[in-house]
């Protein structure tokens, strides 16, 4: 991993094309940035060419003839390498549209709590707890959310014990939402104080967290109204007062 930071969009950038290359792993594409670059950054991510990406990682492109040499090269390794530096440069819809982060301070919504959600796309919860690109985080209450911030899992495939370093990722986040988690991660989810709901069919995540806002309105669960504070009297009383 670099020593200087890596931003958001530059992770994402090299999730996404880790994911378009067969066989090659995030910690195997920084290995072969970092032979081209010093730092790895947007600017120098856009000056990366297919040859010099092919040649990191072994192989040797004739640019004169226009073909690649050696066993391995053919025509869907050539395509998704053209796809991987495409999205390194940017030029795809998902890195094309940074989100809107929102301003907030601890203490700007009253009875409000804040929540992970496992996303590739947009704001859409549509990531594996164990593969997803970033983390979506937002601040919800009966009628707000904000969307506060956009945490990358980059480095949690260059992380000995990778589960841990998502939990720790989110650790402040007592909700989080997942199309899919494997049970010896939910286990560490559970265990750090987090609530996974695992939805399959994902879906634009502020439509989903409409279904919560709802329930924090009216008669919240046992498990979200202990996270949100609310003893078991005061749970009747609100569902008493709003039907």
């Amino acid at each position: 991993m670099p020593d200087q930071p890596i931003s958001n969009e530059v992770a994402l950038r090299i999730a996404l094309a880790a994911k378009a290359l067969p066989d090659i792993s995030v910690r195997e594409l920084i290995a072969a940035l970092q032979t081209n670059f010093d730092e790895i950054t947007e600017d120098s991510l856009s000056n990366l060419t297919v040859t010099q990406l092919k040649r990191s990682f072994g192989n040797i492109y004739d640019v004169d003839e226009g073909e690649w040499e050696g066993e391995d090269a053919n025509n869907q390794e050539i395509t998704a390498l053209k796809e991987a530096v495409r999205i390194l440069w940017g030029e795809t819809e998902q890195c094309e549209h940074p989100l809107p982060i929102e301003p907030y301070r601890d203490g700007d919504m009253p009875n409000s709590i804040r929540i992970a959600v496992a996303s590739n796309t947009a704001e859409q919860l549509d990531g594996h707890f164990g593969s997803c690109h970033r983390y979506l985080i937002y601040q919800l209450s009966a009628d707000t959310i904000k969307l506060i911030d956009v945490r990358s899992a980059l480095e949690a495939d260059l992380s000995d014990n990778k589960n841990r370093f998502r939990v720790n990722l989110i650790k402040d986040c007592p909700v989080l939402y997942v199309v899919s988690i494997g049970g010896p991660a939910a286990a560490q989810v559970i265990q750090a104080n987090i609530y996974p709901m695992k939805i399959e069919t994902g879906g634009t995540i502020r439509d989903l967290l409409k279904d919560l806002q709802q329930a924090i309105a009216t008669s919240p669960p046992p498990w979200l109204a202990k996270i949100l504070g609310i003893d078991a009297s005061n749970r009747v009383k609100n569902y008493s007062a709003a039907v």
